[in-house]
Formats: structure tokens, sequence, C-alpha cells
């Protein structure tokens, strides 16, 4: 049974990861700073497929601490889903400094330097996946989602290059890019924004959190075996 780590596992996409992954035969390992209250009780009807490990992702010089515990307390890491993340928006012009070093924060230098800790096993294994969430605003853009783009953006550029990095040793490295999905992060857009973005995309409805789960499912599987270092967008055809 393979292990895999998914951050941001409270909730969300997150959650309806670990979810699908348990499911699929993993054993997932869920970080959050808080366990949800979903989350315990799929850990309650799972207690062998289903962990939790507190722990706050935003504390970068904690993450090779973070990576002992789980080697120490689970083994052997296969997998990890870089999903944690924030979304802030706001129209560059007015953005605090603040909130766009915390989006870089969290978003960009956490999964990164994650990945570097938990990323060691397996090249010693010689075996591995890495799967860091993106999203369809870094390739089109959108209204006060400049920063957070940017942010989405990069983590497509650190898929490319480490799967080059990693390839020769048997690691794929992909990214996944979610369109609008209804999770918190879409919470602020108004019933007549949601039914804009569905009736424009190709299949004229909106991606779910399953729908992305399930891609993130078959990344890990072996059938994605020799799939590295490509995007896989889960958006229901909104940018075809």
């Amino acid at each position: 049974m393979s292990k895999v780590v998914i951050t941001g596992g409270s909730r969300g996409l997150g959650f309806a990861m670990v979810e699908t992954l348990a499911r699929a035969g993993h054993e997932v390992i869920a970080i959050a700073r808080t366990e949800s209250a979903e989350l315990a009780t799929l850990r309650a009807a799972h207690r062998s497929t289903v962990h939790f490990q507190a722990w706050d992702l935003s504390n970068i010089v904690s993450l090779a601490g973070l990576a002992k515990v789980l080697r120490e307390t689970h083994g052997a890491i296969y997998g990890l889903v870089n999903n944690a993340g924030i979304g802030t928006a706001g129209v560059l012009s007015t953005l605090a400094d603040s909130k766009i070093e915390e989006l870089v924060h969290l978003n960009v230098t956490s999964p990164i330097t994650l990945t570097k800790y938990l990323v060691r096993p397996m090249m010693t294994q010689r075996a591995g996946r890495i799967v860091n969430v993106s999203s369809i605003v870094a390739s089109t853009g959108y209204v006060g989602l400049s920063a957070y783009g940017a942010t989405k953006a990069a983590l497509i550029g650190f898929t490319h290059s480490l799967a080059r990095e990693l390839g020769s040793l048997g690691i794929t490295v992909n990214a996944v890019a979610p369109g609008f999905v209804a999770t918190e992060m879409t919470h602020g857009l108004d019933p007549g924004q949601l039914e804009q973005i569905a009736r424009r995309s190709a299949l004229k409805r909106m991606a779910t959190a399953q729908d992305v789960a399930n891609t993130v499912e078959f990344l890990m599987s072996d059938k994605a075996a020799n799939i590295t270092g490509t995007v896989l967008t889960v958006d229901a055809g909104n940018t075809a």
C-alpha cells in the first residue's frame, strides 16, 4: 500500500483527494493546521488508511522537521500532493504588500521546500509521484487574481523542471490545473459569476472537487507511469 501525503487535506479539494485516494487503496496522510469535522469522520471510518498530521505549512523553517516526523511515523512516502494554498484576491495596485508576501510564501516557497525534503527518500527508492495543484488562472488570467495567478504559474514552472531533474530516478512530477470549482476559494463569486463560468464552458457546467481528485488519483496510479512534466486541466472545457 503506497503512502501519499496531501497538504491542505482537511477540506475542499484536499479533502476530496484524501477520500478518493484512500478508497483507491492508498494510505493517506492529510496535513493541515487543524482537522475538520469531515476529516475526523473519515479517519474514524478508515483508521488504518487515513491519518492526520497537524502542521503550519507557512512555517518554512519547520518543514524539514515535518518531513522527519512523517518518515518516523509512517515510513517511506511514495507520493506528495502539494495542494495547500490560499486564494487571496485583489487588484494588484491596491493589494497590500503583506498579502502578496503571504501568497508567495504559502503557495510557492512552502510547497517547493516541502518537496525538497520529501523527495530525498523517493530518490533513494527510485520511485515516487509528485502532483502540484496549480490553477487555470496561471495561463488564462483573471481580474483581481494577478498575484495569485503568478504563484500558480510558478508551480507549473517548478513542475516542468523538477520532472527533468527526477525523471531518470523513476519519479514523476505533474501538475493539475483546476478551473473554478465550488470550494471555499470560490465563495466570493456571486451566483451570476458562477453561472457565467458554467455557461462559457464547453460542457456547460463547472468542474467539481471530485473531478480534480479523480485526476490526482490517476496521476498516482500505475496507469500514469509514463506521464511526467505535464499539466492536466480540469475545468469542464472552460479554457477549450
